[in-house]
């Protein structure tokens, strides 16, 4: 996984507040908590920049792999900012890049990876990316990526 510490580097950014519940007995956020975040900013940029209709659109995005590196705990009542950029983009797939920052640091406290494959939602085979969310995918493709 390529590495991006810096929540600069993420050209779209979501504050996620953790809930009480996220913490687990060490007390900070557990691992698979994370994931979700990763979810959260992932749905919610391609639901309110891409027009992603997840209830009744044709079309639907399924994760087909996902990665996290863990670098300096989070915990309750923190709020995460989730920085979001597309890697690569592809005709019906799409790799991001995500890290996840304590409200106000500079550094990520984790990064990860996540890999959409866009699917017919009857068939579930490949389509291709439809033109508003690939547009909206586009606008946060850095620099370098293919």
């Amino acid at each position: 996984m390529e590495s991006v510490t810096q929540l600069t580097d993420y050209p779209h950014r979501l504050s996620i507040p953790t809930r009480w519940k996220d913490n687990d007995v060490y007390g900070h956020v557990n691992n698979v908590e994370y994931y979700s975040f990763f979810d959260t900013v992932i749905n919610t940029y391609l639901i309110r920049e891409g027009g992603l209709d997840i209830h009744h659109g044709p079309v639907i995005g399924l994760c087909v792999a996902s990665q996290c590196d863990f670098s300096a705990p989070l915990a309750f009542p923190d709020t995460v900012v989730a920085g979001l950029r597309v890697t690569r983009l592809g005709r019906s797939s799409v790799h991001y890049g995500i890290g996840l920052f304590a409200e106000g640091g500079a550094t990520a406290a984790a990064q990860g990876s996540f890999v959409h494959v866009f699917v017919d939602r009857a068939e579930r085979r490949a389509q291709s990316i439809p033109d508003p969310i690939r547009a909206a995918l586009e606008a946060i493709q850095t620099e370098g990526a293919t």
